[in-house]
This record gives C-alpha cells, sequence and structure tokens, in this order.
C-alpha cells in the first residue's frame, strides 16, 4: 500500500493538534485505510477521501481543531476533503490546500477559520465542489478573487459570509459587462448566487458560457437591460431563476425551468410567459403584465403548481374556473390587478393556504365552495365589490384563518357570532362595508388576540426552502396604510370601522389584551367607553371618533403607555380628559366635536366642571348628584300633595273646616283692603 509512511508517521495526535475520539482508530502502524473518516481506493489502496465533517449540531468533544499539519501533502491521490462544521479555532485556510493538486471537493464550511483566503487555492484546476461559507460574516477575507479563474473545473463555489470589499477588481472585470466583455470563464458551474452583487447595468454575457447551468440567482444586481435572446435559448434547464429586483425589460415568451421562477420587481411587459408543466412556483409581481389568465391557468399539464403570485400587474378579465387541475396548489396573489367576475368556484376545491385578491374590480357574493379550503391561513378580499352577507360558514369551515380582510366592499347583514371561534385569528378587517348590528359580545373568545406573546410562526416563516417569500398584507393601522411582510406574524388588529354598527361597545372587549390596534370609528355605536380597554395595554392604535359614545374618558385609559395613534372626535363625551404621557400628546383633533376639557385641550375644567369618577366605569359623581336632587324634589312634591290633598278628598268633617277657615281668612282681607282703600 501506498499508504503504509504516511500511517506511521501520522497519527491523529500529530495530523490534528486536538486529538477526538472519533479518531481513536488513528493509530500508529495500523492499516490506515480502517481508520474512521478514511476511504481508499479499491484496487491501489491510495487514499482518495477524507470525511473528517464534525456531527451537527458539533459538540466540543467531536469537533476537531487547532493547527492541521502539512504532512496531508504526502496524500498525492487525495481527491475529496471535508473538514465543515469543525472548530479550528480562527486559524488562517493552510495555504499548502493548495498543493493538494487532486483535489476535486473541498469543503471547509463552518470550521472557523478566518483570514485571507490563500489565493493558491486557484492552482486546484481540478477542484469541482468549493465551500468556504464562514460561521460569522468576515470571518474570512479576500483581497482579490483573481484566483477563481484559476478553478476550471469549478462546478459549486460558496462564499457565504466572506468580506470581499476589498476584491473589487474583480468584480468590475469578471462580473460587469464592459470592454472585456469577451472574457470567458475557464469553469462549467452548476449553481451561481450572485444576489446583491453589482453586475449591471447590462445582462452579464458570461452566462452564455455557462453550459451546465441549473441554479441561477442574479436578483438586485443592478441590471437594466433586456432579457437576451440567448440566454432564453440556453440548452441547460434551469431548475431554479431568479432574476428579480433588477430593472429588467421586455416581454419573456417562454422559460425552460423545472421548479421555480422569480422575475418579481422588475419592468416586464407583455403576456404572461409560458412555462414547463413540472414548474411548482411562479413569482411575476410588481410588474406590468398584462392580457388573461386563461392560458396559464387551464393548462391542465400544469398539474405540480404550488404557488401563483402576479399581484402589481395589469391582468384583465375574469379569472377561469378550470382550477380542477391544481391539485398541489397552496398559494395565489393576484392582488392590485384589473380583474373582473366572481370568484371561480374551483378555485375552493385548491384548498390553498393563501387567497389575496385584494384591490380588483370583482363582485358577487363568495361561493360556497370556499367551505372547502380548510387550510386557509389568510383571506384577503379588500377593496373588491363583493356583497351579500358575511358568511357564518367562514368562523365554521375556515378554523386556521389568521388574517381575514373583508374591507371595502359591498358586505351588509350582521357580523355572524361564528367569526368568534376563529381561534387563530389575528387581524378582522371588515371596514368600509354596509354591515349593520350590533359588535358580537363573544368577540373576547378569540384567542390569538387575547394572547401576549405572538407564538404563531406561520405567517413569519418564509414559504420555501428556495425562497424567501413571504406572507404579506396590507394593513390599515395608525391611521395609514402599510404593507405588512416578515412581521405580519407579530400583528394584531380589529378593525370594524366606517359600517352602520348599533348598540353599546362590549365591555368584553377589553379582554382582547394581545390587541395593537383596534378601529370603531364611523359606525353609531352608543352607550359608555368601557372601562377595561384601559387594560389592553399592548395598545398602539385606538380609533372610537365618529359615533355616539357618551360618558368620560376612563381614567384606564392612562395606563396605555404605548398608543401613537387616538382618536375620540365627533362623540358625546364629557369631562376632563385623564392625565398621561400619552393622552396629552396627542393633537386637539383627537378630541374635537366633544365636551372635554383639560390638557391638551385649551378648555380649562372649571369648578363647576364634571370630574373624572372612574368606579363609575365611564360615568361622573356630579351628574349622579343632579339625578339624585329631581328625584327628591318629586318625591318631596308627591308627599306633600298626597299627605294634605287625601284627607280632605275622603274626610268630609275635615273638607268642612277647610272650608270655613278660607272663608274667615277671605272675609279679613276684604274688610283690610275695603279699609285701605278709604
Amino acid at each position: 500500500m501506498d499508504t503504509s509512511n504516511w500511517s506511521k508517521s501520522n497519527e491523529q495526535s500529530s495530523t490534528f493538534c486536538k486529538p477526538v475520539k472519533r479518531l481513536s482508530s488513528w493509530v500508529k502502524g495500523g492499516d490506515c485505510c480502517k481508520w474512521s473518516g478514511v476511504v481508499c481506493h479499491n484496487s491501489t489502496g491510495h487514499v482518495h477521501q477524507l470525511h473528517l465533517a464534525a456531527p451537527f449540531p458539533a459538540h466540543e468533544q467531536s469537533a476537531l481543531g487547532g493547527k492541521i499539519n502539512p504532512s496531508l501533502l504526502k496524500l498525492k491521490h487525495l481527491s475529496f476533503l471535508d473538514l465543515s462544521n469543525n472548530n479550528f479555532n480562527s486559524i488562517q485556510i493552510p495555504e499548502f490546500f493548495g498543493l493538494l493538486e487532486s483535489l476535486t471537493y473541498l469543503n471547509l464550511y463552518r470550521a472557523r477559520f478566518q483570514g485571507a483566503i490563500p489565493h493558491n487555492l486557484g492552482n486546484l484546476t481540478k477542484l469541482q465542489h468549493l465551500d468556504l461559507q464562514s460561521n460569522e460574516r468576515g470571518d474570512i477575507k479576500a483581497t482579490s478573487l483573481q484566483w477563481i479563474s484559476g478553478l476550471s473545473s469549478l462546478q459549486y463555489l460558496d462564499l457565504s459570509g466572506a468580506d470581499l470589499s476589498k476584491a473589487t477588481n474583480w468584480l468590475q472585470n469578471m462580473l460587469r459587462f464592459q470592454p472585456n466583455s469577451s472574457w470567458i470563464p475557464p469553469f462549467q458551474c452548476r449553481n451561481i448566487y450572485l444576489a446583491h452583487w453589482h453586475l449591471g447595468p447590462k445582462f452579464p454575457q458570461w452566462l452564455k458560457f455557462q453550459k451546465k447551468l441549473s441554479y441561477l440567482d442574479i436578483s438586485d444586481a443592478g441590471i437594466s437591460d433586456f432579457v437576451p435572446t440567448w440566454f432564453l435559448n440556453l440548452p441547460t434547464q434551469f431548475y431554479y431563476l431568479n432574476l428579480s429586483c433588477n430593472q429588467l425589460t421586455g416581454g419573456i415568451s417562454y422559460l425552460n425551468v423545472t421548479t421555480t421562477i422569480d422575475l418579481s420587481s422588475n419592468r416586464f411587459t407583455g403576456p404572461l410567459p409560458r412555462v414547463l408543466s413540472t414548474l411548482g412556483v411562479l413569482i411575476l409581481s410588481n410588474n406590468s403584465f398584462s392580457g388573461s389568465l386563461f392560458e396559464l391557468v387551464c393548462n391542465s399539464s400544469l398539474t405540480g403548481m404550488a404557488a401563483l403570485f402576479i399581484d402589481n400587474n395589469l391582468l384583465i378579465g375574469e379569472i377561469p374556473d378550470c382550477w380542477k387541475y391544481w391539485e398541489y396548489f397552496s398559494y395565489l396573489n393576484l392582488a392590485n390587478n384589473n380583474l373582473t367576475g366572481k370568484i371561480p368556484p374551483t378555485l375552493g376545491y385548491t384548498n390553498p393556504c393563501m387567497l389575496n385578491l385584494r384591490n380588483n374590480t370583482m363582485f358577487g357574493e363568495l361561493p360556497s365552495t370556499l367551505q372547502n379550503s380548510s387550510r386557509l391561513l389568510m383571506l384577503d378580499l379588500s377593496e373588491n365589490r363583493f356583497s351579500g352577507s358575511v358568511p357564518a360558514w367562514i368562523g365554521d369551515k375556515l378554523s386556521k384563518l389568521v388574517v381575514l380582510s373583508l374591507r371595502s366592499n359591498n358586505f351588509d347583514g350582521h357580523i355572524p357570532r361564528k367569526i368568534c371561534d376563529l381561534q387563530f385569528l389575528q387581524i378582522l378587517d371588515l371596514a368600509h362595508n354596509n354591515i349593520s348590528g350590533v359588535i358580537p359580545k363573544c368577540f373576547n373568545n378569540l384567542s390569538a388576540m387575547v394572547a401576549t406573546n405572538k407564538t404563531n410562526n406561520e405567517l413569519s416563516s418564509s414559504y420555501f426552502v428556495d425562497s424567501s417569500i413571504y406572507l404579506s398584507a396590507l394593513l390599515v393601522l395608525k391611521g395609514r396604510k402599510d404593507e405588512y411582510g416578515t412581521t405580519l406574524g407579530l400583528v394584531t388588529s380589529m378593525d370594524l370601522s366606517a359600517n352602520s354598527l348599533t348598540g353599546e361597545i362590549p365591555k368584553k372587549i377589553g379582554s382582547l389584551v394581545g390587541l395593537l390596534s383596534l378601529n370603531f370609528s364611523g359606525n353609531l355605536l352608543t352607550g359608555n367607553i368601557p372601562y377595561n380597554i384601559g387594560n389592553m395595554e399592548l395598545m398602539e392604535s385606538l380609533d372610537l371618533s365618529m359615533n355616539r359614545l357618551n360618558g368620560d374618558i376612563p381614567s384606564s385609559f392612562s395606563n396605555l403607555h404605548f398608543l401613537n395613534h387616538f382618536n375620540v372626535s365627533y362623540n358625546n363625551l364629557t369631562g376632563k380628559i385623564p392625565t398621561s404621557t400619552q393622552l396629552q400628546s396627542f393633537e386637539n383633533l383627537s378630541y374635537v366635536g366633544n365636551h372635554l376639557c383639560g390638557p391638551p385641550l385649551t378648555k380649562n375644567c372649571t369648578s363647576k366642571s364634571i370630574p373624572t369618577n372612574a368606579t363609575n366605569n365611564g360615568r361622573n359623581s356630579e351628574g349622579s348628584k343632579v339625578n339624585w336632587l329631581y328625584v327628591s324634589i318629586v318625591l318631596g312634591f308627591v308627599m306633600g300633595f298626597w299627605g294634605v290633598v287625601a284627607p280632605l278628598f275622603f274626610i268630609r268633617s275635615w273638607r268642612i273646616a277647610y272650608y270655613r277657615k278660607l272663608n274667615h281668612i277671605y272675609d279679613k282681607l276684604y274688610g283690610f283692603w275695603a279699609t285701605m282703600s278709604m
């Protein structure tokens, strides 16, 4: 065997300064082909591979560390070296690795190396796989990346976390379309990940020489150009293609991609591209694609499609009713287009996790087939022309809902009590409809709005392993409209504003202590503001304006320390505004149209003003005294009147004596006035 010299002179303690138990088989005089992690050629006995990656997650007792002995150079036939996930205690990547000329695979993934990447790694002309991903950003550095041009066999390169800020020359000459654009890469890559690198403004021409490419991410690369015809006609078949967040223009007729396409946030125009039948994810958001959905949706071969995002485009016409082929479908976002018509019945049978049709011109009642969408986490039908009552089956059948937005439609009727059964509901938006009746008292059963610790991660996790797309929703909070994406899972909100709701605000609404935003404005609500709303101490936005509420602002509102939007204007509120840091920080417009006094208003509360009495749950003590005064007057009159009149009415002798007395008084008064007149 060609391994005897190495095995005799390089036991584990000398090859790696920090010995570990998993190398206990590495003993002097033994057959190194039987050592743990060593793979030898069956016929020649040469050491071909060293599998020395630490198990994940790595433990201190299992990770290799210390310095690496150059005796590894004696392994002339070593083609595979894996030291990933070890702990080499911040030493530099050994320069002699660049002398292991037979290497085709080198994996130093998260092995805690630090310092500059040795340029002589570029001598490894047979190297196909190189992984130098660091544990912490900037652990490893590169003053130049020119050495990569020597890796003529390279198929996989990972420099994630590396500090490449000093490698500007290579970036400009190798990855930009500039005068030296005739450069032909000396390697054939299968995977290229250059997201957030500056490759533009021209589309990188060197990609035309990559004949084996299957994974390409050049998103956010500053490219302002057409997608060249040669790129669309490459012989390679991509399984992942990401060109998002550039300034790419023109039309795309066909894409030869098997799994995932992301062309979002560009300036593409024309009809939707034709795609392969195996495609699972198609993301075309934020472009100017136009035309109909018919050819795409009614393609019976698209049986594996899981996600379709074509929001913020120029699509027209109706949504076709041919979704029966999409049996693995999970996510649909067609928001902000010019779509019309009704929701097709077959869409409900796809049982998606997300359905977003916001801001189109769709109409009609919700199809009963949506009851089959039991996996729905988000249902956003806002800013359309849907009508009818809010179906009770939403609370019964769509039990996993986290986001329900029916805002700005023509829904009428009452809020169904079944909504209270939605245990995971964090966002309820029924604003700007024609809904009447009372606010359900059972809203306190919405347990996700009661929880103060947000543990639901469904909305905060990315949809897919190889895509950084998150569920997002357009919410009106704090008086403004904002898009919430990665933080959506942390938001809890209830908005019933601009309807025709009547009755009082349920006192139990104060038990929703996890709510961040509550908006009941623009209704016909009466009665006092519940005192226990002051228990909702996480509240950031509270709007009760333009109702018919009376009484005072409860003193418990002094506990709302996180309020940054507050409005109780145009009600019948009276009394002094409670004192707190937050309540005095709002402008007069938050209180206008009432009979309130005290800061921040200029109207002072005089001694006759009505003081706040928190124990009366929004009522005032002085008002109670006035009421009792009137009661005592009435009772006194009744008792006095009947105490005198009743005996005269029922006792004849009293009545005769009473009238005689009156005649006697009359005679005296008459004689007195007659004497005075003489």
